[in-house]
């Protein structure tokens, strides 16, 4: 006798990680961007940077507002073609965009594990200046 395992249904790792670079990660208003995290995060993710990790919707929000702060106005964050994961694990290219739209000199990646289809953890890495 076999048994038939059925796999659960997969997020929409395009739309959550591109979401995530557009209203979280590029969102300056506190507000805006804690009601995007509630909206794509589990209430206890955690956010892993080079030489910091922070966990939990507030402090994932704080650790966002810091760098926007140190950014040009008008910097944002944009994917840079579909995001792709399967098994629970998502990874999204993306680039900074200077306040006209054109590349900023900083890209990297992505790399999200999901549970209950948000993201549970977020890695980022940066890609080494050329």
């Amino acid at each position: 006798m076999s048994v038939e395992v059925k796999e659960a249904a997969e997020p929409d790792y395009d739309a959550i990680l591109r979401a995530n670079a557009q209203q979280v990660f590029s969102e300056r208003d506190p507000a805006a961007r804690r009601d995007a995290l509630e909206r794509l995060w589990m209430p206890d993710g955690v956010l892993y940077e080079a030489g910091h990790v922070v966990t939990g919707l507030d402090e994932i929000s704080k650790a966002v507002g810091a760098l926007l702060d140190t950014l040009p106005q008008g910097m944002t964050f944009a994917p840079a073609g579909p995001a792709v994961g399967h098994h629970g694990l998502g990874r999204l290219r993306w680039r900074a965009l200077d306040g006209n739209g054109q590349p900023a000199p900083v890209s990297g990646t992505d790399v999200a594990i999901f549970r209950e289809g948000k993201i549970d953890q977020l890695y980022v890495l940066l890609d080494p200046n050329e």
